[in-house]
């Protein structure tokens, strides 16, 4: 597979204009003040996350070549993915079939009914809903999609940094979650045409990542985290390895208590509903805790701006207020 191109971001962009809703962005405080932090609100994007993104290219490109057949579009997803796919594909007047494991948020299968999409849980682990999700494509003819894996599902994901990059003309510094390396792949690849570093952001139990670019290409890992529901992949994309090993990368990995201290201050402090997703990437910023290792933090330079993207809102709120981390 060739290495994403910013040439597949700009299309991305061209196509999906006026599908997407453009990213806000915003200034926050940075503690002692020796950066400037922004945010990146892509919780607010159609869907609750950065999926919609990636969904509407896929479809589009498709819609253009005039390969979408009857049986419509089908891929396996563990709830943010899936819920994008089912909206673009309603919103062009296309067929979805959704196979999920039986153990997704009940209230992820209730927003992708709610999108009139084909329902069908499978199993208790990715594994086995992507087998029948392959076998009912093989069988219907129905377009496979793939939750992350994918150059137009990446290239879409990547728009979102010209986005920012237009409000935050001179930013340094974006810093993205990474699960299976969609949204990495695609962000990696437009910041290094504008000159900006990109810091990927694992928990420490869910590193395909990490681990990939260890090993020099993609390896299985295990899973285990309070982010494994949107970030819990078992092997990171060759695209996001590829993207890894450019220059201007550093890749990180983040206790679980500290995802859940982050995710609770953008509640308490600033009223933003996140995923454990989007508070793995500010985890990696210094906070009030500093029994971390080195590995575990990223201390930004004097008068360095940062944007760090929160991906997704698809959360229940009612563990938000007074949730303590894992020992």
């Amino acid at each position: 597979m060739q290495p994403l191109a910013y040439t597949d971001v700009k299309t991305a962009a061209d196509r999906i204009h006026g599908h997407v809703r453009p990213v806000a962005v915003t200034q926050a405080d940075a503690g002692d003040g020796a950066y400037t932090l922004h945010f990146a609100l892509e919780l607010m994007q159609h869907t609750g996350s950065f999926k919609a993104r990636g969904a509407q290219n896929f479809l589009l490109a498709h819609q253009e070549e005039g390969t979408l057949p009857d049986a419509g579009i089908t891929l396996v997803s563990g709830g943010n993915a899936g819920l994008a796919c089912a909206w673009a594909a309603r919103k062009h007047g296309v067929r979805a079939t959704v196979f999920l494991p039986a153990t997704a948020p009940q209230f992820k299968i209730d927003k992708l009914s709610g999108y009139d999409a084909d329902v069908r849980l499978v199993g208790t682990e990715y594994a086995e809903a992507l087998a029948a999700c392959e076998e009912f494509a093989a069988d219907t003819g129905a377009l496979a999609s793939h939750a992350y894996d994918h150059p137009l599902i990446a290239a879409g994901a990547g728009t979102l940094l010209d986005e920012v990059h237009r409000q935050v003309p001179d930013l340094d510094t974006v810093v993205v979650a990474v699960g299976g390396g969609g949204l990495f792949a695609g962000v990696a690849t437009a910041a290094r045409h504008h000159g900006i570093r990109t810091l990927a952001v694992e928990p420490e139990n869910c590193r395909a990542l990490d681990a990939g670019l260890r090993a020099g290409h993609p390896v299985d890992v295990t899973v285990d985290s309070v982010a494994a529901d949107a970030l819990g992949a078992r092997r990171a994309t060759p695209l996001a390895v590829s993207a890894a090993q450019q220059e201007g990368v550093r890749s990180f990995l983040v206790a679980d208590r500290d995802i859940v201290r982050a995710r609770r201050a953008l509640w308490d402090d600033r009223r933003l509903a996140v995923e454990h997703a989007a508070a793995t990437a500010l985890a990696v910023l210094p906070s009030e805790a500093e029994d971390r290792s080195a590995r575990s933090v990223y201390r930004p330079a004097p008068g360095e701006k940062v944007c760090v993207v929160l991906c997704g809102a698809n959360t229940h709120p009612g563990d938000l207020a007074g949730h303590q981390p894992p020992a």
